[in-house]
């Protein structure tokens, strides 16, 4: 369940021998209990196994039909397995296993491309369809999954990383130097492209299907922003929630080995640890087992959270297991680079999970969840509930928010939400757009110039551009205000980059990652339930708090702090100094300005962490980060720049 690849050519080509084993082989960490393919003429398919649940250990992948005409791999596991098997078993399905691969595939000969809205789980898959002559692509709702593709003439490559793709002979590395600049200027707006040209990301809850005509994609699902929850009263709302958290969690912790998770000591990892231990205890856990997790940083009061972690433990009687965190070297991240032929991440990223997920693996488990999700979707955007309230003329409801707030904050906070979010959206669109001109406007178009004053002219031009024709507005689709921040998070390009790193270096360390707060019930919950379920007064994640009092500590539930971890960077800063002057600078010199590059350097290594301005110390990394993956690369002779003449003109 942890890998796939695969080579079509729709030109009826034969795929050469070696070709997808090439690809596999080069993601042989996501296939500790087998790697196999299927191959007939021009196609080649590929699937690197990790067995993480009972049903896996039935599953055989390439997985056909009786006659062959149809032919899966996939990544990935489906929550609503229950749900599903009945449905199937309803129309007359006769299943051979108890696999997920194969309710997907039975799934796809009952619904054909309808079927992803019957499947609820994480995965990224591809189905073979002989009769069709076309191959049917998918990615999960919440993209949890990796799913990379490069179309060109005829062919068709995908695979689970980009460097099983970028290996291939036939596919030169052409470099995406507008996507240079996002990195550079510390700013993701495309949830599609990479590095390379031509090779691109399919996004989250689309399929692309392909055939000998070309390809296309679609979107299968998006939450509805016209659904609402009402609830009689606050313990009801609460109770609905804990129901879903409680379904969530189960369903993800299916698991053959015990489970893992992180338990950082905030709310929400917390939360996804307690409720499974529940589980545990009340016999529903569907996994052997459950241990807990956390770095202990100790020593240093912006990171440390250790107390807060042993407070849950306690608290839970189950002992956590605390890891101290690991240092690695700047060459670390270099052959991370080098090997996958894409950014290495940050150090607090990658680097800082990793203990984590090496005694995880090395105490049984395969599974390891964490609390992705909580701030996205549990947490409140400021002055919502006012907007709402006024929006949908519930007089009574706003009286009642600010009798509340006057208790909680004070009569000037009240007064100024009931302006700010109560009574300007009421105002004219075009008297709201001056304001805005005013107040933000003009004070945000000087950051921005000054925030990208380290590039070099033509980079912080494409940055500009990319700044201007990418960043999307959820104003039009939003039914109110919280809800354009939860969309602005569910399309995030940087979150969806961030959960592809993450995934990639639990699956090296032989672990499937499950994230149940990124969830798409979770985000169907939040966009439906009332705002003044997530903010009341000075508190955020309201409803969670409640739902979880009698499950956390409340040293736990009446945390308002966060940990930030600029300790990550800072053990690097010693030997990154040294590295950008002599080395990155002098080669990457049509990207930065040098002299700002120095400028920032010597800030962020003289002063401490609050003092660094703006993204500073997140663009030093990103150009080490992008040096690293064009320097180190071996097929260096094959890179070429973006004027070569390489033809995309078949890219989709």
């Amino acid at each position: 369940m942890s890998g796939i690849a695969g080579i079509i050519h729709f030109d009826g080509r034969p795929v050469e021998p070696g070709q997808v084993e090439a690809m596999t082989a080069a993601m042989h960490y996501r296939g500790p209990d087998g790697i196999d393919h299927w191959r007939r003429g021009n196609v080649a398919l590929g699937q690197c196994m990790l067995r993480t649940t009972p049903e896996s250990l039935e599953e055989t992948q390439p997985l056909t039909n009786e006659d062959e005409s149809l032919v899966l791999v996939m990544d990935g596991r489906v929550d609503n397995w229950e749900e599903l098997r009945r449905e199937l078993l309803g129309k007359g399905t006769v299943l051979r296993t108890r696999a997920d691969a194969e309710l997907v595939l039975r799934a796809y000969e009952v619904w054909g491309r309808e079927c992803l809205p019957h499947i609820d789980g994480d995965f990224a898959l591809v189905i073979w369809d002989a009769r069709r002559h076309e191959a049917f692509c998918a990615r999960d709702r919440m993209g949890n999954k990796p799913f990379v593709y490069h179309w060109i003439g005829k062919t068709l490559y995908f695979a689970s990383e980009q460097q099983a793709i970028l290996r291939q002979a036939p596919v030169v590395q052409v470099l995406n130097e507008d996507m240079v600049a996002e990195y550079l200027a510390a700013e993701w707006y495309s949830s599609t492209e990479t590095l390379w040209q031509g090779v691109l990301r399919l996004e989250a809850a689309h399929s692309l299907t392909a055939t000998a005509s070309g390809s296309a994609l679609k979107r299968y699902w998006a939450p509805d922003l016209q659904a609402s929850l009402s609830f009689r009263n606050d313990e009801e709302c609460a109770e609905h929630y804990r129901a879903l958290l409680f379904d969530v969690v189960r369903r993800h912790s299916r698991a053959s080995h015990p489970v893992a998770c992180e338990v950082s000591g905030g709310l929400d990892s917390s939360a996804v640890f307690a409720v499974a231990e529940t589980l545990r205890r009340q016999g529903q856990l569907p996994a052997p087992g459950l241990e807990g997790y956390t770095l202990d940083f100790s020593g240093d009061p912006d990171a440390d959270e250790i107390d807060y972690c042993r407070a849950v433990g306690t608290h839970l009687g189950k002992a956590i297991h605390e890891i101290t965190p690991s240092h690695v070297p700047l060459s670390w991240y270099q052959e991370i680079a080098r090997h996958y032929r894409d950014f290495p991440d940050f150090p607090n990223g990658g680097e800082m999970g990793l203990p984590i997920a090496e005694r995880a693996h090395a105490n049984g488990a395969r599974v390891l969840m964490n609390g992705l999700g909580g701030d996205q979707w549990l947490g409140g955007a400021a002055g919502a509930s006012y907007t709402e309230a006024v929006a949908n003329r519930q007089g009574r409801e706003l009286l009642k928010i600010m009798a509340e707030d006057l208790q909680h904050v004070g009569l000037k906070t009240t007064m100024w939400q009931l302006l700010r979010h109560g009574l300007v959206p009421l105002m004219p669109k075009p008297a709201q757009a001056a304001l805005r001109s005013v107040y933000v406007g003009l004070r945000r178009t000087g950051e921005q110039a000054e925030s990208l004053a380290w590039l070099a002219a033509p980079m912080r031009t494409r940055a500009l551009a990319r700044r201007q024709a990418c960043h999307q507005e959820f104003v039009g689709e939003a039914r109110h205000v919280g809800q354009i921040r939860q969309l602005a998070c569910l399309y995030d390009a940087y979150q969806m980059l961030a959960i592809e790193m993450s995934e990639r270096y639990h699956a090296q360390a032989g672990l499937e990652l499950r994230q149940p707060f990124w969830n798409a019930k979770m985000v169907e919950f939040a966009m439906a339930s009332p705002e003044r379920s997530r903010e009341r007064g000075d508190v955020n994640k309201w409803l969670h708090r409640r739902a979880m009092q009698d499950l956390l500590p409340e040293a736990v539930l009446g945390r308002k702090c966060k940990a930030e971890f600029s300790i990550m960077f800072t053990r690097h800063l010693t030997a990154l100094a040294p590295h950008m002057t002599a080395t990155v600078l002098p080669r990457r010199a049509g990207w930065v300005d040098e002299r700002s590059i120095r400028s920032m350097l010597r800030v962020c290594s003289d002063v401490p962490p609050s003092q660094w301005q703006g993204m500073d110390v997140w663009a030093l990394w990103s150009l080490f980060g992008v040096d690293a993956v064009l320097a180190a690369a071996p097929l260096t002779d094959r890179i070429r720049s973006a004027e070569s003449d390489f033809d995309l003109s078949e890219a989709t």
